[in-house]
């Protein structure tokens, strides 16, 4: 029995990826009313689901090795060719984790969720079997299928336990990633029937593949623009504000966490390794718009009335260094760009959560109406500064660390000149110097002065002991991350290599 579960004939990935959604289909049988049995079973699973997948990758993934491992590959549908192919790399291993951490904190973010509590949490795993399926298919079409697949409970979480423009936002959503889905079909469709009768699905053979250049430039064009609704990239961003300022706050963490991060992961796993002649002549646009966006987005932020508006526009501007380090095509900077994703997961789910945290003792969404809560509930308050700082890039947090490393990779990248690399840090810089004006007055109009101390009728509990012990889940790896990164970064960088050296100085 001990040989089945160290061998790599088992299928890890496939038990990893079912069954979060198989498990959530069993609350069905629960009882309608019976808010704590659902609350608790959600977090079994979860908690199982994370031990399961940190112990498959303890004992099955070899950190040296670049290439796939635990790899699955399953015939499918029989008419074309189709497999259940899944496996993992240094790329993947970090998000599939990452995914695993956030979601928990989520079920558990949720308990004061009570209304269709069975269909929310059910919503919930299906969310996190099609991030997982995302992150581990080896195989075009079955990431197309997952992508696809958390989509619409998303939409549902948005319209039904959203706040009161829900149904906008979440038809918005739908409109944006559900059209750009149609270029991500596309592109499969086009990817996987070039210049052969047979479909090639297989993301390895595909790699291997050579274009025309107008059409990989077509392809490349196709999938940046699916990639660049979820990451988001301007000026495709504009959902992103509404959707994290209606939807509820455990929905926010899984949204910021979580999603995002899939456009990035798209960005690396299939324009830049399937399509690199068309990443190459992209990757100085790529830059350019990432240094627009950190500045556009940390320049509106300021301006947004509603706190989880501002707290979303800081994910706009984040997301633009993870941009400008898949541009770079450098070592350092694709490696910065995959801990800013990482980094970003914790920091932006840990923000929303404490927004969320707040919203419930105050009922205020807009900031200009609160001020002076920092007397009443001084561990949020606490908790709400170290993560600002952390969302700033303080030194010793992780977003310090992942920023810098991208800095490095603009400054050693040979394909730009001098002067625009002055351009882009100088410009990247005046952003970096925008990011703590916003956090901090967010802080300051939040906690400061005495507007609602001097209201009738003011007084609410601080937090209890299963927000601290979330805000203090999030706030360990953000540390760790930031005092020694070489713990995330040895994940990747094995495989940032290949990657480098197979499409870029072959």
């Amino acid at each position: 029995m001990y040989l089945v579960f160290t061998t790599n004939d088992f299928p890890w990935l496939t038990i990893i990826v079912v069954f979060p959604i198989s498990a959530g289909s069993l609350m069905l049988f629960l009882p309608h009313r019976g808010n704590k049995v659902n609350k608790w079973y959600t977090i079994c699973i979860c908690i199982l689901e994370l031990l399961l997948t940190t112990y498959a990758f303890c004992y099955n993934f070899k950190l040296d090795d670049p290439l796939i491992q635990l790899s699955e590959d399953y015939k499918w549908i029989n008419f074309f060719d189709f497999y259940w192919r899944l496996g993992i790399d240094g790329l993947s291993i970090g998000t599939i984790l990452l995914t695993g951490f956030i979601t928990t904190l989520a079920t558990l973010a949720a308990f004061p969720v009570t209304r269709d509590s069975r269909l929310f949490y059910f919503l919930m795993l299906a969310m996190y079997s099609g991030q997982i399926g995302s992150f581990s298919s080896r195989d075009i079409l079955l990431f197309f299928i997952m992508w696809e697949l958390e989509l619409i409970p998303v939409y549902l979480l948005l319209s039904m336990w959203g706040g009161k423009k829900r149904l906008y936002s979440a038809t918005k959503f739908i409109l944006y990633t559900a059209g750009s889905s149609i270029f991500l079909l596309i592109g499969v469709l086009g990817i996987s029937l070039y210049g052969s009768n047979e479909p090639t699905l297989n993301l390895e053979l595909l790699a291997n593949q050579v274009y025309p250049v107008t059409l990989e430039i077509l392809f490349y064009i196709g999938f940046l623009i699916a990639f660049a609704v979820k990451s988001p990239i301007i000026p495709l961003h504009t959902w992103l504000p509404d959707t994290h300022g209606e939807a509820h706050y455990s929905t926010c963490m899984l949204l910021a966490g979580i999603l995002l991060k899939m456009g990035a992961y798209g960005l690396v796993r299939i324009n830049m390794e399937l399509l690199p002649h068309a990443h190459s002549m992209f990757s100085p646009w790529l830059m350019v718009v990432g240094t627009i966006q950190i500045i556009y987005a940390a320049s509106t932020s300021p301006g947004q009335r509603n706190l989880k508006k501002r707290i979303a526009y800081s994910s706009v501007s984040h997301m633009g260094f993870i941009i400008i380090g898949i541009g770079s095509i450098t070592d350092p900077g694709l490696n910065g760009a995959i801990l800013q994703i990482i980094s970003h997961g914790f920091i932006g789910a840990a923000l929303f959560f404490l927004a969320g945290t707040s919203y419930d003792r105050i009922r205020l969404v807009y900031l200009d109406e609160m001020g002076g809560m920092a007397i009443s509930i001084p561990k949020i308050f606490t908790m709400f500064t170290i993560l600002s700082m952390a969302s700033l890039a303080l030194p010793g947090m992780s977003g310090f660390i992942a920023e810098l490393i991208v800095f490095f990779g603009i400054i050693t990248s040979q394909k730009y000149f001098l002067i625009s690399k002055i351009l882009i840090i100088f410009v990247m810089a005046i952003g970096m110097i925008l990011t703590p004006i916003y956090l901090l007055s967010m802080s300051r109009q939040m906690f400061y002065g005495y507007k609602l101390i001097n209201a009738k009728n003011f007084s609410f509990f601080d937090s209890g002991p299963r927000e601290l012990f979330l805000s203090i889940s999030i706030l360990l790896p953000i540390i760790g991350i930031g005092i020694y990164p070489d713990f995330v970064l040895s994940l990747a960088s094995d495989k940032v290599e290949s990657i480098l050296s197979n499409y870029f100085y072959g």
